[in-house]
């Protein structure tokens, strides 16, 4: 499942590194502030992999980001992880690499028009048979 999110990196975590069986490894994790309906969340995201690690040095905190990541959540001893990988992060408002094919036209709607408010004398006028209190 591929997600994307913009926001602001608060704080980047130590680079982590090491050697399994499959050889060296690399991670950097970092905390991602992004807004949430009317209120700002966090998040922590995980740079796996020494050429992510080397992407993530040209940020720090307080660069507005727009991260591509991965959900993946696994089990270990009765409990479930979650795991927020990135595969790709660039500045805020950047777009995607354009599309060398033109895409097609798409037939605008015609604007909306807005009536004007009713004022009070487009209200009806009391009528004295009218006996409900509404």
């Amino acid at each position: 499942m591929a997600l994307e999110l913009e926001g602001t990196i608060r704080q980047k975590l130590g680079v982590q590194s090491g050697t399994s069986a499959r050889g060296a490894w690399a991670k950097q994790e970092f905390i991602l502030e992004f807004p949430d309906g009317n209120y700002t969340s966090q998040a922590c995201f995980t740079a796996w992999g020494q050429d992510k690690v080397q992407e993530l040095d040209k940020y720090q905190a307080g660069d507005r980001v727009k991260v591509s990541f991965n959900l993946k959540s696994r089990e270990y001893n009765g409990r479930w992880y979650n795991d927020l990988q990135i595969w790709r992060i660039a500045p805020a408002g950047s777009e995607a690499p354009q599309q060398s094919v033109a895409p097609a036209a798409v037939p605008q709607a015609p604007a909306y028009q807005t009536p004007p408010a009713p004022s009070i004398d487009d209200m009806p006028a009391d009528n004295p048979e009218d006996d409900l209190p509404f």
